[in-house]
């Protein structure tokens, strides 16, 4: 995209796509993993109550949060990140 504004190119449309989709694939993977790190015991083994109850609540307030944070870095860091001047090549400092 322009700098301030314009068309996109397909090549600058499809890279926003794909970028967008790695973004939310990778936030889901992040957060299912924090949310089994910090739930699953309590859904595999018997616990006490309180303990089950504490991970479990845990588990349901880090995890969206995990995935709002990566998916903001990683479209934080596409959005900044310096697209080559010309389609199919690399910034000469690359």
């Amino acid at each position: 995209m322009d700098e301030y504004g314009g068309r996109r190119t397909k090549a600058q449309q499809d890279a926003a796509t794909v970028e967008t989709g790695y973004a939310l694939v990778s936030a889901g993977f992040a957060a299912a993993v924090l949310f089994g790190a910090l739930a699953g015991p309590s859904l595999l083994f018997e616990l006490p109550r309180s303990l089950e109850t504490a991970s479990l609540w845990t588990g349901l307030v880090v995890a969206p949060v995990v995935f709002v944070a990566r998916v903001v870095s990683v479209l934080v860091r596409f959005r900044r990140a310096a697209q080559p001047s010309q389609p199919g090549r690399t910034s000469p400092d690359s």
